[in-house]
């Protein structure tokens, strides 16, 4: 490899997180140390079809529009020769985060930063990670999930299973969705089917969650085989719940870095944050997510992305900044931590490869 690390910088994407991962990509692009790193990027555009180097570059810039891609533009034909050494996927979501995009990079032998195939799928999809997260025994808050067959299917049976699993108040989401999208906090069972519907909108299963009066605790998980967990922040919310408006259009909320907790407590979250990081197989970076109860201290985990907001402003480089890890470095640290998981992925591959041929002699 050149001493120059080439990049290609994946951003934009057909979820409803686009504008959020055009705002990640600019300050990952404006951050990455120069000469060490280049970044090339490619955005995909809000139709899903890929735009190329030149015109990603403008629209970074905020001198073009990501609504429809180059139909003439081949990332597959342009790939195979810019001699790009891994791609840093920051696209947010549907699509970018659920481990399709990872999927498609594998298929063209394309190493890239972040978790692979099988952790982001598990991580995105909330019903699968609580799952992983019930089998590594950590703690959760009550929850059903309904699929929208069902729902269409006994409607009054759903309900009556909700009332009967959880006590109001209720956090109705779609299973995947990011930023909370299609989230409805309801008071009342006479407002749960509603929010069930409006959570179908945007998915085919939805979750049920038992809501409780917490603080809302987050922690940066940075590493492969040996992560580690940066401080917690706390997030003092505006409104009813931490929605998509309180996260990006009305800021109304306020970021506490270090969070107000006890050491013990701090230990204990940071400790379940790596503990999350495993159950799911993630690897590169992700931001865990917990509720701590008020009155009782107990701690909740919510949930894990392994594509986080990553703006200067963004929870997940603020908690490392406060780590003493600087935004440039933590950029620099995850392309690297890249690297690493693809040079033990080819290595392996050789191995296997190699077995290939051996069996193949004895025939």
């Amino acid at each position: 490899m050149n001493d120059t690390i080439r990049v290609i910088l994946l951003f934009g994407g057909r979820s409803p997180e686009h504008d959020v991962s055009i705002l990640s990509a600019r300050s990952v692009a404006a951050a990455a140390p120069k000469p060490r790193i280049e970044m090339i990027p490619i955005c995909i555009a809000k139709d899903g079809v890929f735009i190329g180097p030149e015109r990603s570059a403008k629209i970074l810039e905020g001198s073009d529009s990501s609504r429809n891609g180059d139909r003439d533009f081949s990332f597959e034909a342009w790939v195979r020769t810019t001699n790009a050494d891994i791609a840093f996927p920051l696209i947010h979501g549907i699509g970018g985060e659920d481990g399709v995009l990872q999927g498609y990079l594998d298929a063209l032998n394309i190493p890239y930063a972040g978790s692979g195939v099988t952790a982001s799928a598990v991580s995105m999809d909330k019903a699968h990670m609580k799952f992983a997260f019930a089998s590594a025994k950590l703690p959760m808050v009550e929850w059903v999930q309904v699929l929208e067959s069902e729902w269409r299917a006994e409607k009054d049976r759903v309900l009556r299973a909700a009332g009967n699993a959880l006590r109001l108040p209720y956090f109705v989401k779609p299973a995947n969705s990011g930023s909370s999208i299609g989230v409805t906090k309801v008071k009342d069972d006479a407002n749960l089917a509603a929010a069930i519907e409006n959570a179908f909108r945007f998915d085919e299963k939805i979750l049920i969650e038992r809501g409780i009066d917490a603080r809302e605790i987050e922690v940066s998980v940075l590493g492969n085989d040996d992560p580690q967990a940066s401080v917690a922040g706390e997030i003092v919310i505006g409104s009813e719940f931490y929605d998509y408006a309180d996260k990006y259009i009305d800021d109304r909320s306020s970021l506490v870095i270090p969070a107000k907790l006890t050491q013990e407590k701090s230990e204990e979250i940071r400790r379940l944050a790596i503990a999350a990081f495993r159950a799911v197989g993630a690897r590169g970076y992700s931001r865990v997510d917990f509720f701590v109860e008020r009155g009782t201290t107990r701690i909740y985990l919510n949930e894990i992305n392994t594509i986080p907001g990553f703006t200067r402003i963004s929870m997940y480089p603020k908690l490392w900044e406060a780590t003493e890890l600087k935004y440039a470095r933590l950029v620099e640290k995850i392309i690297e931590l890249g690297i690493e998981r693809a040079k033990s992925r080819a290595a392996r591959s050789e191995t296997m490869m190699k077995f290939f041929d051996e069996v193949k002699s004895l025939t």
